[in-house]
């Protein structure tokens, strides 16, 4: 999956997507003007193959947040947190509709995916988290985080679930470094992989790893891991989805060397998709020395994660009752707009 450079498809990005290892599409914040510029550009990529390119986004809300004119302005993550521990039903209600509301606008616009919920543990630690944690508390996370893939499905997106198997309890950012969790399986167990079974177990059609090492489970990032990818996410917690690495950019994938090497690495560990974001000369070398074939299992895993069609425009949807109304009731819940960052850096 790689990133483009601007609001239009130019002809040496549109050559690469051509090139058959290439599977999908990452949207960022300078891929957006407006939602028209966006639906053309998704209709122009999706024009490009059949089966079409996925394309993706990261559109949480709050800090990660890609489109904003014309789009509804989500709340972070944390936001629905305070509120369940005021009233968890209410919480869990709207956490539900703003699923759908994240999802059908952005499936409105030729969006296949967004990668969220997030649902690491907000233990106060991390601060590459931040706000875009639920609660501290694995069984909320669980619940809120089921709630909004509710919310996502019935729009006609399925959910990625993200960091496993859990970033919270690290407080270096895998942007920058390479973060250890020194905690054992069994204290990861009965905390931050709770949501993720949970989930798992409710038909969670995606994960994202993170590029963390639990260096009491492995010495390698969860993403470049066969134990967490292939013994425990696979094997114990029989998940059947698809598994998208994070950026390997990003420095908590250096490790694994060149970036043709990280690749196969992230591959060869259990991932059906790899991300290469915000370069695109080490995505031409990728694709150019990477010598693989594409695997039928993952092809078919993959071929699940389109969207589906919303039914209505973009235009009739930001005209819709219920558009407007899940609208009005979150934007008492969103965060300052001070605290915004559309950091093209941040992905996963």
């Amino acid at each position: 999956m790689l990133d483009l450079r601007g609001v239009e498809l130019q002809a040496d990005e549109r050559e690469m997507l051509l090139h058959p290892l290439v599977g999908g599409v990452i949207l960022f914040a300078r891929n957006y003007r407006d939602p028209e510029t966006l639906i053309s550009l998704t209709s122009r990529i999706h024009e490009l193959r059949s089966p079409p390119l996925l394309i993706a986004v990261d559109h949480e809300g709050g800090r990660v947040q890609r489109f904003h004119q014309g789009f509804t302005r989500l709340p972070p993550g944390r936001c629905f947190g305070d509120l369940y521990a005021q009233d968890a039903g209410r919480a869990l209600a709207l956490v539900e509709e703003t699923g759908w509301l994240l999802a059908v606008e952005l499936l409105a616009a030729g969006v296949d995916i967004s990668f969220t919920p997030v649902l690491d543990l907000d233990t106060g630690v991390s601060s590459f988290l931040g706000d875009r944690t639920y609660h501290h508390s694995p069984d909320a996370v669980a619940r809120l985080g089921q709630h909004l893939m509710k919310g996502m499905r019935s729009a006609g997106m399925t959910a990625v679930g993200k960091h496993f198997p859990g970033h919270g309890n690290v407080k270096g950012d895998s942007h920058h470094e390479i973060p250890v969790d020194e905690r054992d399986y069994g204290a990861i167990l009965m905390a931050d992989l709770v949501p993720f079974e949970r989930l798992i177990d409710a038909g969670l059609a995606a994960v994202m790893p993170a590029h963390v090492i639990y260096s009491r489970v492995d010495d390698k990032p969860a993403g470049f891991s066969r134990v967490w990818l292939r013994q425990i996410l696979r094997g114990r917690l029989n998940f059947q989805g698809v598994i998208f690495s994070d950026d390997i950019s990003m420095a908590g994938a250096e490790f694994a060397g060149s970036y043709p090497e990280r690749a196969y690495s992230a591959l060869e560990a259990g991932c059906d998709m790899v991300l290469v974001c915000n370069n695109q000369a080490a995505a031409r070398e990728l694709l150019d020395e990477l010598k693989i074939s594409p695997d039928p299992a993952s092809q078919l895993r993959l071929m699940r994660m389109h969207g589906a069609d919303p039914g209505l425009s973009f235009t009739d949807l930001c005209n819709s009752e219920r558009r407007l109304r899940i609208a009005g009731e979150i934007s008492g819940l969103d965060v300052a707009p001070e605290l915004e960052l559309d950091d093209d850096g941040i992905a996963g």
